[in-house]
């Protein structure tokens, strides 16, 4: 049969029918899928091909003082980007604008870094650009791809080192934050509170980041705006009003002896507000806005004054003789004295103990004291004769039930516990079984020995003697939800009024007596803190009108030899808080030497120069009485 035969070639074109229509049914199937089925698929990558994602940081909460007045604002800024492309596209792009933008090497590869961390997002250039350097590169937008210029609030602090190290500053999330479950949803180059409020409170201040979309050619330039329903607007971060007095702060940063170091703590007693927090030296927060200047962090970080300092709550110092207050609160509750109870051996300058001589502040001695007197002179001998009769298990363990090896828990980020010893198992476990004494006591009666406490930690003390005796927790916010108002000294009213009133003496005919004002009663204790780096710090607590007391203060300077030197500072602190002034005040000055040491705020313990000659004393030597000339210790 011939190949063109009619029933051959009907058959062959059956076949190519059949064949042309599978293929046209395949077509049709793979158009319904494409255009129908993933439509949504492939206009999602079609405007990921010509939309880039911008994100739009949201303005943080202001920080408010409790008048109302400003800690912490926004102001408008300028941010440089530049869109997500191929690293060979971006090292030109930032080559051709680095001496524009004023960027070296080292800044060209953390733009490429953050490329390569966020291949999706915008390359942050500049996170605070100036705007003569904005308006430069304005003009040249059409030779520069993927330049993104955007109008960003700012953080701005408007009193920048008086405030500081109490509202901290903002930076850039770092991986290692980011990998915490607090910033896990913090998208790269996005800011965090770095330190003080701004950390403690970021997750309400933060707000959340919105987005908008621009349309880009693909080249990778911007040619327009998408649709302005498409974009997300952000959603502003929640306002934080503080119990802070920012009068009272500028004053206490303006009379703070230029140049020296220290801090100044001022509390409400009966709410525990914190009305002041001050430390000194301080650093600029506006300097870190935007990603802080290498040489500027290479200043404060290498300084040994340590400026990043929180000395208020980050720093350690043996309490000196501002702790006889609490010796003298374990007595009393005890029922070991009476505030007119005097000691067995008289102040002659110092005091025998077993083959050591324990030497008093006043090396002329002080006589036989009454306890309100011994508060008043703050008399070293007498105080060791407590501290024997208290006992250090009696006394480790009311400095334990008191707080004295802890936070306080104020709502600020970084606070340092104190050091106290957990109790007598403490000394066997540092030095041995039976090779220390009851000699530790003395030590400690006087606040030396194994015993550092931060300036918060002692204000706190301060506050209960301030108020009804209960310890309330300092906040600058809001108080913590579990209340310690429960945790007292257990002294009874008259107890607190007896110790209110040895306060006052220090003050009125004392140790702080230069520091007295007629129009104001005053009650406080100075203390001088040995310090192996050099000079003695200097303390000085107190709080006013002793007899309805609405302020407590707190003071710390390093190196300032003695309390008395810092006495009035405080006094000066409480009198312009109470709208009270004096002008013999008017030229606060604290003699410091010029070659202390520049790391004094670590101490360690005194007693262990002591070690070598304790294990000789027996537990129970009786006091003996000698007539060494002493060296004074501390006041």
């Amino acid at each position: 049969m011939s190949s063109f035969h009619p029933y051959l070639l009907d058959r062959r074109l059956g076949m190519a029918r059949l064949v042309v229509w599978f293929v046209l049914a395949l077509l049709v199937l793979w158009f319904f899928r494409t255009q129908i089925l993933g439509h949504g698929k492939y206009q999602l990558q079609s405007e990921t091909n010509r939309l880039r994602p911008i994100p739009l940081p949201a303005p943080r909460g202001l920080i408010y003082d409790r008048n109302g007045r400003v800690l912490a604002e926004n102001v408008p800024g300028y941010t440089v980007s530049l869109l997500p492309g191929p690293e060979p596209v971006l090292r030109a792009t930032l080559a051709a604008i680095a001496s524009i933008a004023n960027i070296d090497s080292a800044a060209i590869e953390r733009v490429i870094q953050r490329a390569h961390r966020a291949p999706y997002q915008p390359a942050l250039v500049l996170g605070d650009a100036r705007f003569s350097v904005v308006s430069a590169l304005e003009e040249r937008r059409v030779a520069i791809p993927g330049l993104l210029i955007q109008a960003e609030p700012k953080r701005w602090y408007p009193d920048t080192a008086v405030v500081a190290h109490l509202v901290g500053y903002v930076g850039e999330v770092t991986e290692v934050e980011r990998a915490t479950r607090r910033f896990a949803m913090v998208r790269l180059g996005g800011l965090v509170g770095k330190d003080g409020l701004e950390r403690e409170y970021d997750d309400s201040l933060r707000g959340s980041e919105g987005v908008r979309f621009v349309e880009v050619s693909a080249k990778g330039q911007m040619v327009r705006d998408a649709e302005a329903a498409a974009n997300l607007n952000p959603v502003p971060g929640t306002d934080l009003h503080t119990t802070i007095d920012l009068g009272l702060q500028q004053f206490i940063s303006k009379i703070f002896p230029p140049g020296q170091r220290g801090a100044v703590l001022a509390l409400n007693p009966n709410t525990g507000e914190v009305l002041a927090l001050y430390s000194a030296p301080s650093f600029d927060p506006n300097a870190f806005v935007g990603g802080v200047s290498a040489p500027y962090w290479r200043t404060i970080s290498e300084s040994p004054a340590h400026p990043l300092l929180d000395r208020a709550i980050q720093a350690r110092y043996p309490p000196g003789s501002t702790w006889k207050l609490a010796i003298a609160a374990m007595a009393l509750k005890r029922g070991i004295v009476g505030p007119r109870s005097h000691m067995p051996i008289p102040c002659r300058g110092g005091l025998q103990y077993g083959n050591r001589y324990f030497r008093c502040w006043n090396a002329r001695g002080h006589g036989d004291l009454t306890l309100t007197e011994a508060i008043a002179q703050s008399c070293d001998v007498y105080f060791y004769q407590l501290g024997i009769k208290l006992g250090v298990t009696t006394l480790l363990e009311d400095g334990n039930a008191w707080g004295f090896r802890g936070r306080t828990g104020i709502d600020l980020p970084g606070e340092i516990p104190s050091e106290f010893p957990t109790g007598p198992e403490y000394y066997d476990r540092v030095y041995g079984p039976r090779r220390w004494t009851s000699a530790v006591a003395l030590n400690l009666a006087i606040g030396q020995g194994e015993n550092a406490q931060t300036l918060v930690q002692m204000v706190r003390l301060y506050q209960q003697l301030a108020s009804d005796g209960r310890l309330r927790t300092p906040f600058v916010v809001r108080q913590a939800a579990t209340s310690n108002e429960n945790t007292s000294l257990d002294l009874t009213a008259d107890q607190i009024a007896w110790l209110r009133r040895a306060m006052i003496a220090v003050v009125e005919e004392g140790t702080a007596r230069g520091s007295r004002l007629a129009a104001l009663t005053i009650a406080g204790k100075t203390g001088t803190a040995q310090n192996s780096h050099g000079p003695d710090h200097g303390w000085f607590i107190g709080f006013a009108p002793a007899d309805k007391p609405e302020i407590v203060v707190g003071a710390i300077i390093e190196f300032a030899q003695h309390g008395t030197a810092v006495a009035p500072l405080v006094a000066r602190t409480i009198a312009h808080y109470l709208g009270i002034e004096d002008k013999r005040f008017q030229n606060i000055r604290v003699a410091v030497p010029t070659d202390s040491a520049p790391q004094p705020f670590q101490l360690p313990p005194l007693l262990d120069t002591l070690a070598p000659t304790l294990p000789s004393i027996p537990r129970d030597t009786p006091i003996l009485r000698d007539s060494v000339l002493p060296r004074p210790p501390t006041r």
